[in-house]
């Protein structure tokens, strides 16, 4: 081809682009393989003045059509996916990491719920199911002080492949949502948009389930919300994992050291119903003090302190809990580098100061740290119901209720442990965002205010929102209703078959 031909068949493929036509590839076949060659973008407009660029139009090819997409695969993903598909929907799973779990695989938070101490009344349902999984195929330790389970982390990634492949819910890993699509000029949501090593796709779907903690979504799709300030947000966390550790010498520490709840107030104003203080907890705190004073780590490192988790056989300590930051906004991409980077300093600082002075920890090292930063705090729906303090606190009952949670809340200076049987009732309204349709977010993003966050931000309450977004998405479909008028009696009805 000379060089007229090239110029010509460039202009055509140009051309094509232009007319809104599919991207196409040449192909040469080498010995090595076929030789390949993307079309560039046509080119934008770059407004230095005003720090923008704008992009030209350009055909972006489906990749996939479902009944309901579950975007993002934590607990509560994972329980709405598994909800829908056993309500009769075709179910796409979709999550921007390469496992599913959420911050139990990415994170390393181990607990679905740590709080089960004696009295404690939980609803059953998908949350539970997965513990019972993960324990059946070996993947659990207890946890220290009662009878709450501690999932393996990585084993987990396993048990959610297990039940997601059985299910049949069709997975979509390393891929994340940038953008929504609606159906025509009506406020009802039809699909996203997504971007991968793929490149830009299309994603189609009737029922969408926001379950990305940060409700992007919902955000996306302009729907209201509110964001704590700032300086208010719940703090972000490094978690890690060391090996080397003496399990008894350990144990034998803390027994000898005992932690209880009352300790959590020592470096902090903090509300309980008094009932908690007394209670035995796998907490670290004075030990940070210590090492400050004998000059193992800086003075600066004011933040470290909190809880331990599992101890393996094999000398392994996992999900350190320790090194705590505030004043990060998670969804701003300089905050979240800035954290990233710091935490792993302070979580270095952290197992120092423990080689130093805890005894069983003297020939401990880093294992490694959580694949991403713990993050608790950041966009909340406005729903159609928002949940209160006054209804987390006083066993609120609800005629849309989708399931209950027990009286846990842990946050902004509050704990409250369920140790009376208390509970209240959690309403599908506080799942349905305002201003778009068909539609609904689970997870720690649904609506209410900070004190009832600090209930429903809890892993095993997002499977409570999960499982009850997963259903309500399949019945509205199955009954012709959108999520905002679904009839929250069949929704009811199938949560209590599953």
């Amino acid at each position: 081809m000379d060089n007229e031909e090239k110029y010509v068949a460039r202009a055509e493929r140009m051309i094509s682009r232009w007319a809104g036509k599919r991207l196409t590839y040449e192909r040469r076949q080498t010995s090595e393989g076929a030789v390949m060659q993307h079309d560039p973008p046509q080119r934008g407009e770059l407004k230095d003045s005003e720090d923008v660029y704008i992009e030209q139009p350009k055909a972006l090819p489906i990749l996939d059509r479902c009944d309901v997409l579950v975007v993002g695969a934590g607990p509560a993903g994972i329980s709405a996916a598994l909800a829908a598909r056993r309500a009769g929907a075709d179910v796409i799973l979709m999550e921007r990491f390469g496992c599913f779990g959420g911050v139990i695989t990415t994170v390393g938070m181990e607990t679905l719920g740590w709080y089960r101490y004696e009295g404690t009344i939980e609803s059953e349902g998908i949350g539970i199911e997965l513990e019972r999984r993960a324990a059946m195929m070996g993947g659990t330790i207890k946890w220290p002080y009662n009878d709450s389970q501690c999932l393996d982390a990585d084993f987990f990634k396993v048990v959610a492949d297990r039940l997601i492949t059985e299910a049949g819910v069709r997975p979509i890993l390393h891929c994340l949502a940038v953008d929504v699509i609606f159906d025509g000029d009506s406020n009802r949501l039809k699909g996203v948009i997504t971007e991968s090593k793929s490149g830009r796709q299309v994603i189609l779907a009737k029922r969408i389930v926001d379950c990305t903690g940060d409700a992007d979504i919902a955000h996306l799709a302009g729907a209201p919300y509110r964001k704590t300030p700032k300086d208010k947000m719940l703090g972000v966390t490094t978690v890690f994992n060391a090996s080397g550790v003496d399990k008894k010498k350990f144990l034998e520490y803390t027994d000898a050291n005992p932690a209880t709840y009352a300790d959590w107030s020592r470096t902090w104003t903090q509300e309980t119903t008094g009932k908690e203080d007394s209670l035995r907890s796998p907490y670290l705190d004075k030990e940070f003090d210590k090492a400050r004073e004998l000059g193992v780590i800086p003075e600066n490192t004011t933040s470290l302190g909190g809880s331990w988790s599992a101890l393996t056989e094999a000398g392994e300590a996992t999900n350190l809990n320790l090194a705590h930051m505030n004043g990060f906004d998670c969804t701003d991409v300089r905050d979240l580098t800035k954290a990233e980077m710091q935490g792993r300093q302070e979580a270095l600082y952290a197992l120092m100061a423990l080689k130093k002075v805890v005894a069983g920890f003297e020939n401990a090292k880093l294992r490694n740290f959580g694949m991403t930063l713990g993050t608790r705090d950041s966009r909340k729906i406005i729903g159609r119901h928002n949940l209160t303090e006054e209804d987390v606190k006083n066993q609120a009952k609800f005629a849309d209720s989708i399931g209950i949670f027990p009286e846990f809340i842990d946050g902004y200076n509050v704990l409250i442990l369920p140790t009376t049987g208390r509970y209240f009732e959690v309403p599908y309204g506080c799942l349905v965002p305002q201003e778009v349709d068909n539609l609904l977010v689970a997870g720690r993003c649904v609506a209410g205010d900070m004190v009832s966050h600090a209930a429903m931000r809890n892993m095993m309450a997002c499977t409570v929102t999960g499982q009850g977004a997963g259903v309500a998405a399949a019945i509205s479909l199955r009954l012709e209703q959108t999520t905002a008028n679904v009839d929250i009696s069949a929704v009811q009805v199938e949560l209590e078959r599953q």
